[in-house]
């Protein structure tokens, strides 16, 4: 045997740390629920998922016993530990055993109806029976088919495509992971599609694309600002490059900015042009828009690193930021001169963000890096593919992909605003997640990775090595 095909061995308490993932995936478990069974504490437990502890013969055991298998079986690796797990172990009341991500048979699709043209749309509900309809025109574009509901809860979509794929890479999680990326596209969309199952609004997946938001070019962009932030506050580097000021600064990381970011306002419909200075609180899209003068330099503004004067494109949360920031005297108001708008919801991706969050938090809990990894891919790609994306044939929705951009850049900005009226000093702002201050941030922001915390990256002192 070559020393290459050793080093690709798994060990004994590799495989069995494997398992005892595989088989919490397909019981539904968590690590509080079996550390209590086999008589640890959870943080003793993921200590030893994690590999800072080993498990022991007696752990073995217990295991074996709580799963209901021989202790032999359990050790032989979660293709064959899950093919032996009992039928009674496995939830048995809204839950997929195979696959449940895979598309479901081919069947007729439904009669189309019109697409919605205006501020709502009403739920969908079942077509009668029509005559055979004429031929679609070559550049229509596909419809989605009937939804089909969802077999059990939506996190359970997740988790268990997580346990077929471990099962399939015969407990190879690196193998496992690589295939759970790859599928994330697809997974993410029967996902989407799995959450709008009785939803009130019945969506527009390929609307006729705005002007605006055409492309210039074929591999260039359009004229829509997302509002990316690359902020200093100018005043304290110059004052510590002069060695004026010396300040502590941690630089914070916001988690899962884009996963946050699906929870806004999106339009429902084919966006509608309109003229005038009204915006509709009931409406979403992009705006063109004098955005005012911003009178706060110690803060920076919703707008990003833009610095040119004039009217732009910008899209609904960073409109809506600017209108509160000037209700708060941080700059003038911003004047709207023309936009691009549909009916909007803020809980059209609610549920689908909320089945990502459950399965993420539980995966952290788990130290479940498999499936951390996996829901990472399923959002960033949702968000990075639903424009004009060859990888997603599903929805182009050029809209929806720049005003859930905008919306993680303004939830930072929402930070930097808080961070400032608690007293701190906001130092630095940039990219979707980056937020630097001075002070006592402890007492503003809660500390980790869940989705409402923060963590912190570096810590560094201005004015001390610049």
């Amino acid at each position: 045997m070559t020393s290459a095909r050793v080093a690709h061995m798994m060990s004994t308490e590799e495989t069995l740390r494997l398992t005892v993932a595989a088989l919490m995936q397909l019981t539904r478990e968590r690590q509080p629920d079996v550390a209590a069974a086999i008589g640890l504490t959870q943080p003793q437990l993921s200590r030893r998922q994690s590999g800072k502890a080993s498990w022991t013969l007696t752990d073995c055991d217990r295991l074996a016993a709580h799963w209901g298998l021989p202790t032999l079986d359990l050790l032989a690796g979660p293709t064959h530990a899950a093919g032996c797990l009992p039928a009674a172990r496995r939830p048995t009341v809204g839950t997929q055993t195979t696959m449940p991500l895979a598309p479901p048979p081919p069947a007729p699709p439904a009669p189309r109806r019109a697409a919605p043209a205006a501020t709502t749309a009403p739920a969908e509900t079942t077509p009668a029976p029509a005559p055979a309809p004429a031929a679609a025109a070559p550049s229509s574009p596909p419809r989605t088919p009937r939804r089909a509901a969802p077999a059990g809860p939506l996190p359970d979509l997740i988790r268990d495509r997580v346990a077929a794929a471990l099962t399939e890479a015969g407990g190879d999680a690196d193998a496992a992971q690589a295939a759970l990326i790859k599928s994330a596209v697809p997974d993410v969309m029967r996902l989407f599609s799995a959450s709008r199952v009785g939803g009130r609004y019945e969506h527009s997946e390929f609307p006729a694309t705005a002007d605006i938001l055409q492309k210039r070019r074929q591999k260039g962009s359009d004229a829509i600002w997302e509002g990316r932030p690359k902020w200093r506050a100018a005043d304290l580097h110059r004052a510590a490059r002069a060695g004026h000021i010396t300040m502590d600064v941690t630089a914070l990381d916001m988690n899962a900015a884009y996963l946050a970011a699906l929870k806004t306002w999106l339009p429902i419909g084919k966006l509608v042009h309109s003229e005038g200075d009204h915006h509709d609180p009931k409406r979403s899209g992009v705006h063109l828009v004098d955005p005012g003068e911003w009178t706060t330099p110690d803060l920076p503004s919703p707008l990003g690193s833009r610095q040119e004067p004039g009217p732009l494109w910008i899209t609904e949360p960073t409109l809506r930021a600017l209108i509160r920031c000037a209700k708060m005297d941080l700059c003038t108001p911003p004047k709207i001169m023309e936009s691009w708008t549909s009916g909007a919801s803020e809980g059209l991706l609610e549920k689908m963000r909320r089945a990502l969050v459950t399965v993420r938090d539980e995966a952290i809990a788990n130290n479940d890096e498999v499936t951390t990894e996996y829901v990472k891919s399923m959002y960033s790609k949702f968000v990075s593919t639903i424009g004009e994306s060859a990888a997603n044939r599903d929805i182009r929705r050029p809209d929806w992909m720049h005003i859930i951009r905008s919306q993680a850049f303004v939830n930072l900005w929402l930070k930097a605003h808080k961070a400032h009226e608690a007293g701190l000093t906001v130092v630095q702002m940039s990219g979707t997640d980056e937020l630097h201050v001075s002070g006592n941030w402890q007492a503003v922001f809660p500390e980790g990775r869940g989705l409402s915390q923060v963590k912190a990256k570096n810590i560094y002192t201005l004015g001390g090595n610049e």
